[in-house]
């Protein structure tokens, strides 16, 4: 140990040192786990070292934490190593050639921050406290994905450390096999160091909140969503949301981001405002950035949560009726569906252009609880469960980034679906003895 600590630039910490505790929990607290190690690399030669020292020592369990918003956990291991890369941030947006790039443990509110400056913008998500290297590699939904495509959409090139502990540069003519996998495979192959993005100009000020019907005309809104998310616009990013928080008052609405031309946000708002008179309208002109940071959570680890996913092609009735007939609140939780819009620039790309092979998905279908952290977990996530299960069965697999770690190997792996086969040669060819494992896990061959 004191080997490694000698080899690094920035800070190796045991369970006795301070900032250990801080560094090994993640955003949900249901996860209290205790990593043999924690190393904050500076630099990407940390990087290689950290992963070299994996490697070595029997292919010790490696878990990445960017900006720690795994749902299931995996940014954090008992007994492994985490590799921590909140020193690892920086932000350089080059307003000419209209490029960004972000090292990997950066956060894509820094990203939104420095890019909007300068008016210009790429999809990041819809928590300005997201680690980029997370968001990105599994696919990268967010407020402008119908607008300007996936965040893999926007990639020009990545560095990754890869299991060997060697620093690969990935573009399309330069190690196209691993710049195709990292778009969309997640964490499999290795740890993005770099990644370099194509900008779109934009102005800053966007249309922006939410508008909440009561939870009567749940049916009303979910059957709009199904006959009008396909055809609008798409400047018109719709995320679908039913709520029933403790006390309520249960809702079912919209969160919207327009970033069209002003004069037409009317004609594409229409028929949502057709719905009849909301019992909340916060819709109006905002500022980009502040509505990237209105999600954003002061204390997340005062509430504990559970989730499930999966990407749905459409709103065919019985998937109405499952979502209206099910969906109940608590008093003690916090009860929330949403369907966060895929579709315009997303559908038209290949399937198997990218690792991300969900391009036909209206949307991705995420219901959830949260509760009080310290309170008792169980009936809330029996609850999920159960509700899952009438949902289930409308649904085509599930974004990599929300693998619950439920799954069986052989619903992962069906999840790839066309691409399967692809990323099954990229994983034996980067990392044969999956090192990089605590994941959406692709399981080597060799």
């Amino acid at each position: 140990m004191a080997d490694l600590k000698s080899r690094l630039h920035g800070r190796l910490l045991l369970a006795e040192d301070e900032g250990y505790t801080q560094a090994r929990r993640i955003l949900n607290p249901s996860f209290d786990k205790y990593p043999a190690l924690v190393v904050q690399p500076t630099g990407v030669a940390d990087l290689q070292t950290a992963v070299s020292f994996a490697r070595e020592n029997d292919g010790l369990l490696v878990a990445v934490k960017c900006g720690g918003h795994s749902h299931s956990g995996k940014s954090t291991c008992d007994r492994g190593m985490q590799i921590d890369l909140s020193l690892f941030r920086d932000v350089r947006v080059d307003p000419y050639a209209r490029t960004g790039r972000v090292t990997g443990g950066s956060l894509l509110g820094q990203l939104d921050h420095e890019a909007m400056a300068h008016e210009l913008v790429v999809t990041m998500g819809t928590v300005s406290h997201t680690g980029v290297g997370g968001l990105v590699t599994g696919g990268g939904f967010g407020r402008l994905g119908r607008h300007f495509g996936l965040a893999i959409d926007n990639l020009l090139s990545v560095d990754v450390v890869t299991a060997d502990g060697e620093l690969v540069h990935a573009s399309p003519t330069e190690n196209p096999d691993l710049f195709w996998g990292v778009r969309g495979g997640g964490g499999n192959f290795g740890i993005v160091t770099s990644f370099e993005f194509r900008l779109h100009p934009m102005k800053r000020q966007v249309l922006g909140g939410q508008i909440m019907f009561p939870i009567s005309k749940a049916r009303d809104v979910l059957n709009l969503y199904g006959e009008y998310s396909p055809e609008q616009p798409d400047e018109l990013q719709l995320d679908l949301v039913m709520i029933a928080p403790p006390g309520g008052p249960e809702m079912a609405g919209f969160g919207v981001c327009y970033s069209g031309e002003a004069n037409k946000a009317d004609a594409a708002l229409a028929p949502v405002l057709g719905l009849g008179t909301p019992m909340m309208n916060s819709i109006g002109a905002m500022d980009y950035v502040a509505l990237q940071r209105s999600g954003d959570t002061d204390d997340p680890r005062a509430v504990a949560g559970y989730m499930k996913s999966g990407f749905v092609t459409e709103m065919p009735k019985g998937l109405v009726d499952a979502l209206v007939e099910n969906f109940e609140g608590h008093p003690d939780r916090t009860t929330i569906c949403v369907f966060q819009q895929s579709g315009g620039k997303i559908a038209r790309v290949s399937p198997d252009a990218t690792a991300f092979a969900q391009r036909d998905a209206m949307a991705n279908m995420l219901p959830s609880v949260g509760w009080a952290f310290g309170s008792n977990p169980d009936p809330h996530i029996a609850w999920c469960r159960e509700f899952w299960t009438h949902l289930e069965p409308f649904t085509h697999g599930f974004y990599a980034n929300d693998d619950d770690g439920e799954a069986s190997a052989e619903n992962v792996a069906s999840n790839y679906q066309v691409n399967l086969e692809r990323l099954t040669d990229v994983k034996n060819r980067y990392d044969p003895k999956n090192l990089f494992r605590l994941n959406a896990n692709i399981v080597p061959t060799v």
